[in-house]
Formats: structure tokens, C-alpha cells, sequence
């Protein structure tokens, strides 16, 4: 499902060029759940953002479902963000004036679905993630579990084919983690694939699989014990919602 080759991502100029990202291989198949781990600075975000297309790589491939997607226009990478990827972030990103429901319409209604199909698709959503009764809530109403939560159930707005996740449970307590913990391995059950940057060693042990990564490289590969780590029980049907 993900595959890049040889990437690289520099920052800076001259001496003080820097590389946030040096030559790195990797393969992820359809429905793996990837952890990647390191220090702060290793580039672990860095390799996310080239992933998703948010930064454009030095040098090097990416590849997404079998098409190379590194050298596409920013509409076309737009468009691939839109329909393809799922995003969750540390900071929410949230839409502070917008509803919890709208927040997760929005992603849908970018992508040309109609209002009746981005809502239909929003509560079915928000109830699968536990949060119906908080459809009308504005961000600044919720807790950051339930945050977190929203911005989940918008990364799955238009079905993506990859979720990306940069340390989705650095804001959280362990409660709240454990909700987010429940909900990633529901999404890996149903054949999700995720690639998770994270320091939260129990986010990387319900992974399939970790990454480790240290100055821009990859220091370690390590296919955890069974399908995918340590389990959770899932919450039901999280994607392949009709509509």
C-alpha cells in the first residue's frame, strides 16, 4: 500500500544542510499497522509529512497503491490528501468554529460528496467512535479524548486508503488513550493501513510491526509477537460505512 525508495529530505543550505531524512526504504502492505518510534529530531514526522505529501521529498520515491506520487502536481497532491489519506494529528486541528459534526462532514464535502451523503456519513461515524451525543458540540466543548476522537472519525470521512498518525495520543491521559488505542485496532481488524509516529510505547505495541528511526535512518525493524502486537477488543465497524 506504501512504498518509498531511497528518500531523502533535506533542510537548510551549505553546512548547516541537514537531512531530516536519509535514504530510507520502506514497505507497508494493505491493512498493517506501522509504529514508528525515536527520538525527538530523528525525523519520524518528517517521514510522515512525505508520506502524506504535506512536504516534498529531496530526493527518492514515494508510492502509494501501486501509483508514484512524489512528483505530482500540489492539485493533484491536494486531490490525493482529499480521497486518499486519512490525517490525525497530536493538536486535534480541529475547526474551533465549526460543530463536531461538521468537522467530520467537512472532509467529505471537499471532496465533492453532498451534504445529505457528508452527513449521513458524519453521524454514522461519530456514533461509531462513541460520540453521537456530541454531534452539536464545538471543540472547545469536549475533552481531549473526545477530540481526538472527532478528528479520527474525520481522518475516515472518505474511506482513505492510509491513515496517518503523528503521536495522536500526546495530549491524552491514559484513559483517553486507551479509547484511541481501541479505535486504531478496530481499524486494523478491518483492514485499515496505518502508519503511526509515536513515543507512547503502548501505542507501538498494538502495531504489527515497529520502525525505529535515529538521525533520519532506520535503526531497527521489528515484526511484533502474533497479528499485530498486543490486542484490544474492537468498537464495530469503523470504515467501509455505505454511503
Amino acid at each position: 500500500m506504501v512504498r518509498v525508495r531511497a528518500l531523502v529530505k533535506e533542510h537548510g543550505q551549505g553546512q548547516s544542510r541537514v537531512r531530516a531524512v536519509d535514504e530510507v526504504d520502506l514497505d507497508v502492505p494493505e491493512g498493517q499497522m506501522l509504529a514508528v518510534m525515536g527520538p525527538s529530531g530523528c525525523g519520524k514526522s518528517t517521514l510522515l509529512h512525505l508520506l502524506g505529501g504535506l512536504e516534498r521529498p529531496t530526493g527518492g520515491e514515494v508510492w502509494l497503491a501501486g501509483r508514484r506520487v512524489d512528483g505530482l502536481s500540489e492539485r493533484a497532491l491536494a486531490r490525493l490528501r482529499r480521497r486518499s489519506l486519512g490525517f490525525v494529528f497530536q493538536a486535534f486541528h480541529l475547526v474551533e468554529e465549526l460543530s463536531a459534526q461538521e468537522n467530520v462532514e467537512l472532509p467529505a464535502l471537499l471532496a465533492g460528496r453532498s451534504w445529505r451523503e457528508a452527513g449521513r456519513r458524519a453521524s454514522l461515524l461519530l456514533d461509531r467512535v462513541g460520540l453521537a451525543d456530541r454531534a452539536r458540540h464545538l471543540p472547545s466543548q469536549l475533552s481531549g479524548g473526545q477530540r481526538q476522537r472527532i478528528a479520527i472519525a474525520r481522518a475516515l470521512a472518505n474511506d482513505p486508503l492510509v491513515v496517518l498518525a503523528d503521536e495522536p495520543t500526546g495530549n491524552l491521559d491514559s484513559a483517553a488513550t486507551l479509547d484511541v488505542l481501541r479505535i486504531f485496532e478496530e481499524l486494523r481488524s478491518a483492514g485499515l493501513t496505518l502508519v503511526i509516529v509515536t513515543h507512547d510505547e503502548r501505542v507501538a505495541a498494538t502495531a504489527d510491526r515497529l520502525v525505529s528511526m535515529r538521525d533520519g535512518m532506520f535503526v531497527d525493524d521489528v515484526r511484533l509477537t502474533g497479528t499485530g502486537g498486543g490486542r484490544l477488543s474492537g468498537l464495530g465497524g469503523l470504515i467501509g460505512l455505505e454511503g
